[in-house]
């Protein structure tokens, strides 16, 4: 199979190439264009690539809803270093595109950096890096993205370590910072002659960050200001990252902030984002607010996982049977890793704070393997011991691959039927 020499062949990306914008602000533009046409809004989603298994499944969920993906890959999941995935920027455009023309899928791909600043990158701040090393390196990941062939980056310097505890960073300076990385962006595509890039930029909402409508107003016509002044009038973000009632501990949306904020983003020619859409309790408000985007991710790893326990309780049972001749142990194997990686440590209760992993209850144990999983699925012993319990399914006529990517693919078509892209591919063709 040959590989792809861009990211998709789609006519959006065609368009965009001929009109020298970039491909994900046509495809928006296109989006909208449509929705005011049928009257009926849309809401694009995005998948986090936690695993090599999101992104087939993705690819594929995409598919049968013939429907635009986009995946928003964090710095900790693919980066120089490799990120947890371990890929680098290169090696996930090249996974996307293999596995996109391995299921002959046509329709558009946007392929983005998400939260792009400072202390975002998990190591960071454990090891409490200086600015200037934090945003050396944001650069150079934002030059690799580029050179890969990526559409869109999120510029989210919303953080910043060296301000006391519980502090929130001024605006002024989350602009100053945000014009800073774009600009070296945008010198650095422009001068390797590369295709226009879309940008997102706003709060990391656990942080605080734009948390009330004026200072919200006051960020973008901030923003505006400072682009100019650096000679970038031509650059805008396309999508604005909102505050609109999930987090990391909430799922519900709040239709009424949201539309206050689209209403506001609409001004600047902008799209509202939302980010931990995971397991959101009403997502068909998403368009009906006029929400532009929303990103989806732990709740793929937690599907994934829990495939994974299903497909181990079937080998367990063929065990029993002696039907096949060693049991791969995966959950032990996943449990092993997690706590060996230390990534279960973040998510200890106040009262769990210093207590030894195996002191905990099995069910408390199992809880903090799920959610911290997808640190660790590219982990050696843990491909090994996978790749055991798949043979072992298979031998015994099961598909085991086929039965993990379709409970992920099921928790993706709920978002793609709510967000309203059932044959968008299809029916955006009206308005090109």
């Amino acid at each position: 199979m040959l590989e792809r020499k861009s990211i998709d062949n789609n006519p959006i990306r065609e368009q965009a190439k001929k009109l020298g914008i970039p491909t994900c602000d046509l495809l928006m533009k296109k989006m909208m264009e449509l929705s005011k046409v049928e009257n009926i809004p849309r809401t694009l989603f995005a998948a986090c690539p936690n695993s090599e298994s999101v992104i087939k499944a993705a690819l594929r969920s995409a598919q049968r809803a013939n429907a635009p993906i986009k995946f928003a890959a964090t710095l900790n999941q693919v980066d120089l270093d490799g990120g947890y995935t371990g890929m680098n920027q290169y090696e996930f455009v090249k996974l996307v595109k293999l596995e996109a023309e391995a299921i002959h899928y046509n329709g558009p791909i946007i392929i983005a950096i998400d939260h792009g600043g400072p202390w975002l990158k998990d190591i960071q701040s454990q090891e409490n890096w200086p600015l200037k090393r934090c945003m050396d390196w944001i650069k150079k990941s934002f030059e690799a993205a580029i050179e890969a062939g990526y559409d869109l980056i999120h510029v989210d310097p919303t953080v910043d370590k060296t301000l006391p505890s519980g502090s929130v960073i001024p605006i002024d300076l989350v602009i100053t910072r945000t014009v800073e990385l774009i600009e070296h962006a945008e010198v650095f595509r422009r001068r390797h002659q590369l295709p226009p890039i879309s940008y997102e930029v706003g709060t990391e909402e656990v942080h605080g960050g734009l948390a009330n409508l004026s200072v919200f107003e006051n960020f973008l016509k901030g923003l505006k200001a400072q682009l100019q002044n650096r000679g970038l009038s031509d650059v805008w973000p396309i999508f604005i990252v909102g505050k609109v009632g999930t987090d990391l501990h909430t799922t519900t949306f709040d239709p009424h902030i949201a539309r206050k904020l689209v209403q506001i983003a609409e001004a600047y020619g902008s799209f509202i984002k939302g980010h931990y859409t995971d397991y959101v309790e009403n997502p068909v408000d998403y368009p009906l607010s006029g929400m532009g985007g929303a990103n989806v991710g732990p709740e793929f790893t937690e599907e994934e996982y829990n495939s994974l326990f299903e497909c181990e309780k079937i080998e367990i049972h063929l065990d029993k049977q002696g039907a096949i001749p060693k049991l791969s142990k995966l959950m032990e194997s996943l449990e092993k890793a997690v706590y060996q990686s230390g990534r279960w440590k973040k998510w200890l209760l106040e009262e769990e704070k210093g207590a030894d992993f195996f002191s905990l209850s099995p069910e408390r144990r199992a809880w903090l393997t799920k959610t911290g999983c997808r640190y660790i699925w590219s982990s050696p012993e843990v491909v090994k011991s996978r790749l055991g319990l798949y043979q072992n399914l298979i031998k015994n006529g099961y598909q085991a691959e086929t039965m993990v990517l379709s409970a992920i693919e099921k928790s993706m078509d709920k978002y793609f039927h709510a967000f309203h892209l059932i044959d968008l591919n299809q029916k955006i063709q009206k308005v090109l």
